[in-house]
């Protein structure tokens, strides 16, 4: 039988009112769930992002935040950036900082973002189940990249995000 992903439900606060299915937060109701995001800089300050694996059900093969993905039900915020960060690149040992906590709505659905970040030189393992592989850019070729709309390269979320906090 296939495990079922339960979500919080979340106010704009964060906190929790009640739990749904990956389904259910994803299919147009727009109910606020929590996800987390980390940007992964180089001590050249180049930021590492991650290309989304093709089978994903949202933007697949964009380029998008190095990190990123919903809080589980019953997991707490850096419980869920750790898992996600481990999961996604193999990292187990990081120090993030928080930068921003925003509302982020696409067609389908509204997440509370709990972005951070953190500068990381160790080895990358990128779980190929869960993205195409990554790089580190540098911020002018990323922004000589952004607002091009639908020939955009990156996530919508992510092109957001960009802009808000760098």
């Amino acid at each position: 039988m296939a495990h079922t992903e339960n979500f919080p439900l979340v106010n704009e606060r964060g906190e929790v009112v009640g739990r749904a299915t990956r389904q259910e937060c994803h299919d147009g109701r727009k109910w606020l769930h929590p996800v987390v995001h980390l940007h992964l800089f180089n001590s050249k300050g180049e930021l590492y992002l991650q290309k989304r694996a093709l089978t994903k059900d949202i933007q697949p093969g964009k380029w998008d935040t190095a990190v990123g993905g919903h809080v589980d039900y019953g997991e707490t915020i850096p419980e869920a950036l750790r898992r996600e960060t481990r999961e996604e690149l193999g990292i187990q040992a990081f120090t993030p900082t928080h930068v921003a906590t925003y509302v982020f709505e696409s067609d389908i659905e509204r997440e509370l973002v709990y972005a951070f970040r953190t500068t990381y030189d160790g080895p990358l393992a990128p779980d190929p189940s869960e993205l195409d592989g990554g790089r580190f850019w540098p911020l002018d070729e990323i922004r000589a990249h952004l607002d091009l709309g639908p020939n955009s390269p990156f996530t919508p979320n992510f092109e957001q995000e960009f802009k808000r906090l760098f």
